[in-house]
């Protein structure tokens, strides 16, 4: 391994700026191809003779749920955890993975029974001399505290 290989955890917390949605606590899977993002209530729509998508979202500061609009980029077959293929809506958007960022094709998928909100694929990492640490987790950034808010009475 070279010294400009980057090596991250299996887990990380990842962010989508444009989205946007920050903390997101993220599975890097590189036995997936292409990235995938807990979406519910997926509604496409056209928006100045585009095609695109609405969703909701796990709010990643823990406020509930998110609705978040963002341009169809394709739909295409994804194979599911099962290994079933299922044809979803692919978004793109912009990651931040540690001091990084780069464009993101990332597919809407409901993950509600899944344990992380989002995958991040082999795809996303090609071409960013990145290498993943398969027994750490959080090597770029440790979980965020959650602010305690004082009501006053």
């Amino acid at each position: 391994m070279d010294n400009k290989t980057r090596i991250i955890g299996w887990m990380e917390y990842v962010d989508l700026p444009d989205l946007p949605l920050n903390n997101i606590k993220a599975k890097i899977d590189t036995g997936a191809l292409t990235s995938a993002l807990h979406a519910m209530e997926i509604k496409r729509f056209l928006r100045d003779g585009h095609q695109w998508v609405s969703f909701l979202t796990e709010d990643t500061a823990g406020d509930g749920l998110v609705k978040i609009e963002a341009p169809i980029k394709e739909r295409r077959d994804i194979k599911n955890t099962s290994g079933v293929p299922e044809n979803r809506i692919v978004i793109r958007t912009t990651i931040r993975v540690g001091d990084e960022t780069w464009p993101l094709d990332v597919s809407l998928t409901d993950r509600s029974n899944m344990k992380f909100q989002m995958i991040v694929g082999r795809a996303a990492l090609k071409q960013h001399s990145i290498a993943v640490h398969t027994n750490r987790a959080h090597l770029l950034r440790k979980k965020p505290r959650k602010l305690k808010v004082k009501v006053s009475q």
